[in-house]
Order: C-alpha cells, then structure tokens, then sequence
C-alpha cells in the first residue's frame, strides 16, 4: 500500500505540475536570430571523447571518467545567446548541465560569469533551473558572491527541447525560457554588473558538492552516462572588436531595454508560481555584498 500511495503521488505530481504554461510574452526574441551550426560559433573545450555531433545536435555527457564542454570561438561585450537543450530523466542528482557566460579564461581569479544551470534531482522531483550572476568585483575585492534565483520549470524538460536564452547589455541581464523572460537584473552599479567581454559555454560536470539538496544526493555512476543535448545555437551581438556603433541586444518590442507590460506580466506570473529560491530574500545571507537587494 505504501508502494502504491508513493506512485500515485509521483503521477499526480507529474501531471499536475506541467499542467499550466505562462502568460504569453507578446515578444519573440529567438525569432529575431537566426540558428547557426555548432561548428560555426562554438568549438569543443574539454571531453571531446564524450561529445557528438549529429545533424548540429549535440550531445555531451558524462560518466566517472570525465565530463564534457564547448565555447564559442569569438567573445563578445553584449548580446543575445540561445540555445534548445534536453535534459536526462531519472537520477541525475549532482549533475550540472549548463549554458552559461564566462571569462574566466581571460580573468583567471578575477572573472565575471551568467549561468543558466540545471541542477540534477532523484525521480519524483524536478529539475531546478538556477540563474546566477556573479562578478569579483562584487563583495570586498576577494570574496566572490552569487546572486542566485532558482526555479522549477511549467514543463518537464527530459521531454523535448526547450529554448533557453541569456540577454546581457550594458543596463541589463534577462533570463529566458521559451522566450519567456524568468529574470531580469539590472545594472545598478559598475560594481554589481559583469562588464567584460565574454564567451558563450555549455559543460555537464559533477558537482555532487552542493547541486542537489544542498549535496545530499551525490553523482551515482550506476545511472551513467549522463547526457545533455544541445541544438538551435544562436548567438547575435557585439563582439569585442565591434565598433561603438554597434547596438546592444534587446529583449523588448521597444529595442530600448528593459521588458514589455506584457512581459512583465509573464515574469511576474513564473516568479509567483515557479521561483523556489531568491538571494535577495534568504536570510541567512550576507547582504553587505549584495547592495542590489
């Protein structure tokens, strides 16, 4: 009986939980770029042996021997970067998959960073999307500090392939699910902002440490390989060698920033029902180095 009452539950769950999607945005961005093969923006980084590419599909895993993840072949000062990725079902606990800005590279110690990050979870349970914004000139010169905001998704993303998307120019970072804007973070100061170039990333590593319930639930190779999938790459912005002429990505109708009534709406209706964790209100944080909130 309680193996029973556990599986309705499960079922319930999944079918209550996806049952709903957001508000429509009214604003398309992806449909303002156009797709490009994955040998045209991006170039393997690490774990070539656990990539493939079908068709410009492609999939990175991981297993006990190593993990996987490409880069884009140009860096940029702002822009649009899309991808449509599919998760792994099942246990996938401590897992990352992940598309993401970074220009650790170029800044070792010193780096600014946009994730959209996947982290595993044990059946039964959704996957959380975490959105972080990190820069080392936040906090006191030595202390990096992540501005996160987690969510569950209005669909299981094992699926099919969904699109997500980060849009960063000078006054702002939007997070994108589907062409629905999840987050928004604005430039308040030079100091809470990533202002260098970047490059566009995609990895699946282990971070068994703390990616699930805190680092409860660790990688359990039994499940491997894990696999992410990646296809629909787009990129459209300002690389670093552009001119001053060149004009920074927008995610509104408007092209001068921020977002549509009609899309703040559609935010507002994700964070109200979806979002699971805001740093601006965890109160166990430190918020000497987070003046944003």
């Amino acid at each position: 009986m309680a193996l029973l009452g556990f599986l309705l539950m499960v079922l319930l769950y999944s079918s209550s939980s996806y049952a709903q999607g957001p508000p429509s945005p009214g604003y398309y961005p992806s449909s303002r770029v156009r797709s490009m093969g994955f040998s045209q923006g991006f170039r393997s980084r690490w774990g070539s042996q656990h990539q493939t590419l079908d068709q410009n599909s492609l999939s990175i895993w991981l297993d006990r021997s190593s993990g996987s993840g490409f880069k884009s072949i140009n860096s940029y000062k702002s822009g649009y970067f899309g991808v449509a990725m599919k998760l792994q079902a099942g246990y996938t606990a401590g897992v990352i998959t992940c598309f993401y800005l970074s220009n650790n590279e170029a800044y070792p110690g010193d780096h600014d960073e946009i994730d959209l990050e996947f982290l595993g979870t044990t059946p039964g349970k959704p996957y959380t999307l975490q959105t972080n914004v990190w820069m080392k000139g936040s906090g006191d010169g030595t202390t990096v500090t992540g501005r996160e905001m987690k969510f569950h998704l209005w669909f299981d993303p094992t699926k099919d392939f969904h699109n997500y998307a980060i849009l960063w120019n000078p006054s702002e970072i939007i997070f994108l699910v589907d062409d629905v804007p999840i987050r928004r973070y604005a430039r308040k100061s030079d100091e809470t902002f990533p202002l260098k170039p970047m490059w566009a990333y995609g990895s699946i590593w282990d971070a068994s440490s703390w990616a699930t319930e805190g680092g409860k639930y660790k990688a359990d190779y039994r499940y491997q390989p894990f696999v992410g999938k990646y296809n629909s790459f787009k990129i459209a912005g300002c690389g670093t060698s552009a001119p001053a002429s060149c004009r920074p990505a927008s995610a509104s109708p408007a092209r001068t920033g921020g977002l549509s009534r009609q899309q703040y709406a559609a935010m507002a209706w994700v964070q109200r029902n979806y979002k699971v964790y805001d740093y601006c209100q965890d109160s166990r944080r430190d918020h000497k180095h987070t003046p944003e909130c």
